[in-house]
């Protein structure tokens, strides 16, 4: 059983805890870390996604964000993105090396595997660039890249 914090509208938590899966049935606000991999490669910028599995609770099958999850109740953003990249990546970082890409608010209401899924959450983006460039770090502003209003430039 998975239990993650309640959180405010600005991802701040409430002191309150709900299990994952009521979490998702009922829609209630709570916190995921993403972190988005880029690349510099023939001089343009990728983006490295991985592919869900088929028996994911939600968008089963679809390509997603390079490293993904909910973060545990009592753990910050920061825990989360680093244990998420280990555990589903193997890539081992410290907090410090991820760029921080700030908050948005994501909600939706669809049906996977034949069960209305309410996602509600306050996610932070991470970025983390490794990739050198003749011996520099290749710098990306994150919302140029993926064209995103929420996303903020990385300076």
């Amino acid at each position: 059983m998975e239990i993650l914090d309640i959180c405010d509208e600005l991802g701040n938590p409430t002191g309150k805890t709900v299990e994952r899966k009521i979490a998702h049935q009922q829609g209630i606000l709570h916190r995921t870390a993403h972190v988005w991999i880029l690349r510099k490669k023939e001089n343009k910028i990728q983006i490295l996604l991985q592919k869900r599995s088929e028996q994911k609770d939600s968008f089963p099958g679809c390509y997603d964000i390079s490293s993904a999850g909910h973060i545990p109740a009592g753990d910050n953003y920061g825990q989360s993105a680093v244990r998420e990249l280990k555990e589903e990546l193997g890539i081992v970082v410290r907090e410090s090396e991820l760029i921080d890409c700030g908050n948005r608010r994501f909600h939706f209401e669809e049906i996977f595997h034949g069960r209305l899924f309410k996602d509600n959450q306050v996610i932070i983006d991470d970025d983390i660039i490794k990739n050198t460039n003749e011996g520099k770090e290749t710098v990306v502003k994150l919302g140029e890249t993926i064209g995103k209003k929420y996303s903020r430039e990385v300076k």
